[in-house]
């Protein structure tokens, strides 16, 4: 393979999907597999389409992810080589375009698209549509009512010459340029995922190549901007399949080589449905505001459709790891059902692995959010405090945004249950001495730790743990369920673990 320049190339929409992540994550690691070149193009030809700051945002979440490329749009870049162009980009202050084969903005690079539309007219490729959209839709809802597949009918082509072509341009009528297909053929083209994939060119319609606003449509920008930017490889979603035929069609109306292809399945629901907005979070920001760790989310997405191969059962990996053992051909070509129980197991196993400073570092942000630790005492809220809370809960999360939530009492009072103190049928003579054996033995503890507490707790249980331990997690907690009396107590400290004994103790 010839050293691959591949591209992560998204419309500034609002937000970076997963889809989109998944994306720029195979086309990453292909580039790096194969000691490659990755760059960034930002596709913004739709304006209609276009969110302020969303380039910005793009930026950032490639550079959050840990997906460095090598040439394209930064904010603030490290330049080492003098020998690589840098520009600021006249479209978004702020922004600078890296290397050699800019504009990296497709609204910078219009008079291109200008240039490359007419030579297509000129060679008999493309031609000039001056149809109002108002006939297109006449047209469209005549074509839907027979049941016939919405095409353009050709009607400028087989009706207008030269001269009234001529005429209508300088009148200035609104155009657009409309690429011609040819009839009768079989376009063919060797997909790396796919395989071989045939269109019969009667299917394909005449594509717009430049729209009435002066703007090209993605077909025509795609296909200039990944032949003079050296594209070799052109790995995107499943939903352009069916467009490549006419990229193809352009390829060889300019005579330029071919790049290879690679479309990667559907992201699904599990109902099948393809996977949207309407039916959750779909952003990749969504997913780190709900408490999912970087490293869980780039390993969940990287499964999303590709597995290392027959046999292999190790589901946890680095993005290292991923550099190094990817496979485009190993992209499954059915849709990738997006599990959120899998990616909830997953970011539980890097959970486990941070170190409790670095859980209250990434879990503090989570607690200041939540109203129970809002309203608690300053005592509550000490990294000592909350250190022993998460080591508590630590081997539990599957969400950094889950700290707490099962456990509020130890942040806030508690409301008690004479009923949910009881075992089973203890009568409450027996209810009161098993709480009083508690606040004894725990009155009685000088070394207070997990350890002790385990210990001293169990010695005074006996042979009728339930009986003894029961009430006194119940009298700690006010909760059906929790972590044991050892736990909670440790985290509680002896004087509240003491004090919550004595307020049950009067309910009874």
């Amino acid at each position: 393979m010839e050293k691959p320049r591949v591209r992560f190339a998204p419309s500034p929409t609002g937000y970076l999907h997963v889809g989109g992540l998944r994306t720029a994550l195979y086309n990453y690691l292909f580039a790096k597999k194969n000691g490659g070149i990755f760059y960034l193009r930002i596709e913004d030809t739709d304006r209609k389409r276009y969110v302020e700051g969303s380039v910005e945002k793009l930026i950032h979440s490639l550079d959050w992810a840990g997906l460095k490329y090598d040439e394209g749009v930064y904010q603030t870049a490290e330049i080492k080589d003098d020998k690589i162009k840098v520009i600021g980009s006249p479209n978004y202050p702020g922004i600078i375009e890296v290397g050699n084969f800019g504009p990296y903005i497709q609204s910078e690079r219009l008079d291109l698209y200008k240039k490359y539309a007419q030579e297509l007219v000129e060679k008999g490729h493309a031609y000039y549509c001056f149809c109002e959209p108002e006939r297109l839709e006449k047209l469209r809802e005549e074509q839907t009512a027979q049941k016939q597949a919405p095409m353009y009918d050709r009607y400028c082509l087989r009706n207008l010459d030269q001269e009234e072509i001529n005429k209508n341009l300088k009148s200035n009528c609104s155009h657009t340029i409309r690429l011609r297909v040819p009839r009768d053929e079989r376009i063919e083209f060797e997909d790396m995922i796919r395989g071989k994939v045939s269109i019969d060119s009667n299917t394909i319609d005449d594509q717009v190549l430049m729209k009435s606003d002066g703007f090209p449509t993605y077909h025509l920008a795609s296909v200039v901007d990944d032949h003079l930017m050296g594209t070799t490889h052109v790995i995107r979603g499943e939903e352009w399949l069916p467009s490549t035929p006419k990229h193809i069609l352009l390829y060889r109306a300019f005579s330029w080589d071919v790049p290879e292809f690679a479309h990667l399945p559907l992201l699904l629901n599990p109902d099948k449905t393809k996977l949207s907005k309407r039916q959750g979070d779909v952003a990749v920001e969504d997913y780190v505001k709900n408490g999912y760790l970087k490293e869980a989310i780039i390993n969940f997405v990287a499964l999303l459709g590709w597995h290392p191969g027959e046999g292999e059962t190790q589901e946890i990996f680095s993005l290292d790891e991923l550099e190094k053992i990817f496979d485009i051909k190993k992209v499954h070509k059915a849709g990738a059902v997006f599990d959120l129980k899998k990616l909830d197991w997953i970011n539980a196993q890097y959970i486990k692995k941070l170190s409790l400073e670095e859980l209250l570092e990434k879990t503090r942000p989570f607690f200041e959010q939540k109203d129970f630790y809002i309203d608690a005492t300053a005592d509550k809220k000490t990294d000592e405090y909350l250190k022993k809370v998460l080591r508590i809960e630590h081997e539990r999360l599957s969400k950094l945004s889950e700290v707490g939530e099962s456990n509020k009492f130890f942040f806030q009072n508690i409301l008690y249950d004479k009923n949910l103190l009881r075992w089973k049928e203890m009568a409450d003579e027996d209810l009161e001495s098993s709480l009083e054996k508690s606040r004894s033995v725990l009155e009685n503890i000088s070394d207070w730790n997990l350890d002790t507490l385990t210990r001293s707790l169990m010695e005074a249980a006996g042979d009728k743990k339930g009986d003894f331990l029961w009430p006194l997690r119940a009298a700690l907690t006010g909760e059906q369920k929790s972590p044991s009396p050892m736990e909670v107590a440790w985290v509680l400290g002896k004087k509240e673990s003491v004090k919550r004994i004595k307020e049950a103790l009067g309910k009874i």
